[in-house]
C-alpha cells in the first residue's frame, strides 16, 4: 500500500502525487495549521447555509427549503465529484461545496426539529456537540497516538467506506428513482438493528477521521502544495458532514422508541 491511503474516498495515494505539478515556488507548502484555517472557513459556509435554510423552514417557506435542501444534496455530491476528480479546482469550488452542504443540513436539522420538538427537545444541539465531541476526541487519540493509523487500518477503513458509499448511493437512487425507502437507511426505522447500523456507520466515519488527520500531517510532512490545504480541508469537511448527519439518525431514532 502506498503511504498516502485514506478511509475517506477524498484522499487516496495519488492525491499529493498528482498536485506536484504546481510551482512550489509560487504556492509555498502546505501546513496542518493552513489546513485547519481553510477548514474553519468552509465551516462557517456550511454554518451560512444551514441557517439560511433553517430560517426559511421556521418562516413556513417549506417547499423552498425542501427544494433547496435537495439542491443543496445533489449539487454538494455533483461538487464532491468534480473536486475528485479535478482537484486543482478545490480552491475555486470548496466554499461552493460548504454553501450547498449548510442547505442540506439546514433543511434535515429543521425538518427533524420539528418533528421531535415535543419528543425530544434540543435534539440538534446535542447532534453538534456530539459531531464535535466525537471528532474532538479522536483528534487527541490521533495526537498521542493511542491509535494509529496503520496500514492495516487504513485498508480496511478504505474498504469499508467505499462500501458504505455505494450503497446510499444506490438507496438514493431507489428512493429518489423509484420512491423505495429502504427500511436499514430509513430515518423512521426505530429498530435495534436500525440502531446499531447507525453506530456502525458513526464509528466507521470517526474512524476516517483519525486517517484523514494524518493524511493531512503526512501531506504537510512530505511539502505537498500549498493549494492542497484546500483539499485536505474539503476531505475533512466531508466526514464531519457524514458524522453530523449519522448522529442526527441515531438521536432521531432513539426518540422515535420512547
Amino acid at each position: 500500500m502506498a503511504l498516502f491511503k485514506s478511509g475517506n474516498p477524498t484522499l487516496n495515494d495519488k492525491t499529493f502525487n498528482n498536485s506536484t505539478y504546481i510551482d512550489f515556488t509560487q504556492e509555498g507548502v502546505m501546513t496542518v495549521r493552513g489546513t485547519m484555517n481553510k477548514f474553519g472557513f468552509l465551516m462557517l459556509t456550511v454554518i451560512a447555509g444551514a441557517v439560511f435554510n433553517w430560517h426559511l423552514y421556521d418562516q413556513q417557506n417549506y417547499s423552498l427549503s425542501h427544494t433547496l435542501m435537495l439542491v443543496g444534496l445533489f449539487g454538494g455530491l455533483g461538487i464532491a465529484l468534480l473536486i475528485v476528480f479535478k482537484k486543482n479546482l478545490v480552491q475555486y469550488v470548496a466554499p461552493a461545496y460548504g454553501l450547498l452542504e449548510g442547505l442540506m443540513i439546514g433543511g434535515i436539522s429543521a425538518i427533524v426539529n420539528d418533528e421531535l420538538k415535543e419528543k425530544y427537545p434540543g435534539v440538534i444541539i446535542q447532534a453538534v456537540g456530539l459531531t464535535f465531541g466525537v471528532a474532538i476526541a479522536m483528534y487527541l487519540l490521533y495526537n498521542f497516538k493511542i491509535i494509529k493509523a496503520t496500514q492495516r487500518l487504513k485498508s480496511i477503513v478504505i474498504t469499508a467506506t467505499l462500501g458504505v458509499v455505494i450503497f446510499y448511493l444506490i438507496d438514493m437512487i431507489l428512493f429518489y428513482g423509484f420512491n423505495f425507502d429502504v427500511p436499514l437507511t430509513s430515518w423512521n426505522n426505530s429498530s435495534w438493528i436500525a440502531i446499531g447500523f447507525s453506530l456502525l456507520m458513526i464509528i466507521l466515519a470517526s474512524l476516517n477521521l483519525i486517517i484523514d488527520f494524518d493524511m493531512i500531517e503526512k501531506g504537510a510532512e512530505s511539502g505537498a502544495p500549498k493549494n492542497m490545504e484546500w483539499y485536505g480541508a474539503f476531505a475533512l469537511l466531508v466526514t464531519i458532514v457524514w458524522l453530523y448527519i449519522e448522529m442526527l439518525k441515531l438521536l432521531m431514532r432513539f426518540a422515535n422508541r420512547k
